[in-house]
């Protein structure tokens, strides 16, 4: 059997399953229980300090550069 007729039967069967529980999986990530807050909190992140910019430093080495 050439290499090329073992990986095309390789990829027709099993790495379709594969590929399908790897999609699966990732549906399961995002709808799990418990996530919605998670999800929320995501979300938000663009809209996080709109008003203001940020006035502490970031970490403290930043600070003492100033």
């Amino acid at each position: 059997m050439e290499l090329y007729t073992l990986l095309r039967e390789l990829a027709d069967s099993w790495f379709l399953l594969l590929m399908t529980l790897f999609f699966l999986g990732i549906i399961y990530f995002a709808y799990r229980p418990g996530s919605r807050a998670m999800h929320d909190d995501i979300a938000q992140i663009p809209l996080r300090n709109d008003d203001a910019p940020r006035t502490e430093p970031r970490d403290p080495s930043e600070g003492a550069q100033r």
